[in-house]
């Protein structure tokens, strides 16, 4: 299927606010669910997210985590474009081999990540996507995984805040971009 035509001139945030879809009382009762697979089917959205969410970074990574699941996709397509190797961090209990686990709270219960043991040699820095940054405890704890594993964090992408839930707080000392702020 082709991508659908971006206009030329459109503003990163404004494909974002396009396409995203907004889901009322998904997972639970009060929670609006900004879903951004439209803005993944558009290839040339996805593009400009890509682009926009490395592009800061350029030069100072080695890999591109990605935090499950949305997370991957991003990172997929960052590594690929930026020819550098992709890390998936993984939902507790998914992963095969021996792992560094990290257990953390969310806006709406608790869980665990978890990250491969010797998947990215120690030294190596990493920059950490995922799609929505809300209370940050997804990403700071993927960013204890790495710091367990000697791995320096580059940084962190995301295409959405929320910014009433002062995720960024939880990230602090490192470098936060997110492409749009709700």
């Amino acid at each position: 299927m082709a991508p659908r035509s971006t206009p030329p001139r459109e503003s990163v945030e404004a494909i974002i606010s396009r396409l995203t879809k907004t889901v009322p009382d998904y997972p639970e009762r009060g929670i609006s669910f900004k879903d951004l697979t439209p803005v993944f089917a558009d290839g040339l959205a996805l593009h400009a997210v890509v682009g926009a969410l490395v592009e800061p970074f350029a030069g100072r990574f080695d890999a591109v985590a990605g935090i499950e699941a949305r997370g991957f996709l991003l990172a997929a397509a960052a590594a690929y474009a930026t020819g550098t190797g992709v890390i998936t961090v993984r939902k507790a209990g998914k992963l095969p081999r021996e792992v560094y686990r990290e257990d953390y709270s969310l806006e709406y219960g608790r869980a665990a990540l978890e990250l491969h043991k010797g998947d990215v040699p120690a030294g190596s820095r990493v920059l950490i996507l995922d799609d929505v940054l809300a209370t940050g405890g997804t990403l700071s704890a993927a960013a204890r995984l790495f710091e367990r594993a000697n791995v320096h964090v580059a940084g962190f992408g995301v295409v959405l805040e929320l910014g009433e839930l002062r995720g960024r707080a939880a990230l602090a000392g490192h470098r936060v971009r997110s492409l749009m702020r709700l």
